[in-house]
């Protein structure tokens, strides 16, 4: 469960340095005052800048539930085959969906990547239970 975590972290941050990269370019080139940051309002602001800062929301949302369970797997001491396909199959799709939402943003495949990680983590919280009766 450990690893798949340290992935998904590296997710994180991954795309919190595209979004502060993103944010910094846009100040830079005139497309966004500084001030806009202040509140994240104020002016209209480049299409690339709202998919990455919602992106990065997006990154302690879901994911959130995603690390308790992967915690409480690895302080309750249980290894599961079924826990451990779904944790790994929640990242990938969590990177494909990230893959998704900052490049095509084709809100149909993204819609299907994040149920189908949505999915995963629901496998893992009743699996969980499963595990703890």
């Amino acid at each position: 469960m450990l690893y798949p975590m340290f992935l998904m972290v590296l997710l994180t941050f991954t795309v919190g340095f595209l979004t502060v990269r993103a944010r910094f370019a846009s100040v830079k080139d005139g497309d966004v005052k500084a001030k806009y940051y202040r509140l994240m309002s104020g002016q209209d602001v480049p299409e690339f800048i709202t998919k990455t800062t919602r992106n990065f929301n997006n990154q302690f949302e879901i994911p959130t539930l995603f690390y308790v369970v992967c915690t409480l797997y690895i302080s309750f001491g249980i290894e599961s085959f079924l826990a451990l396909v779904c944790a790994w199959l929640f990242v990938i799709l969590r990177i494909v969906h990230s893959y998704i939402h900052l490049t095509y943003n084709h809100v149909m495949h993204r819609m299907l990547t994040f149920f189908a990680a949505f999915i995963c983590v629901m496998v893992l919280w009743v699996n969980l239970l499963v595990q703890k009766i």
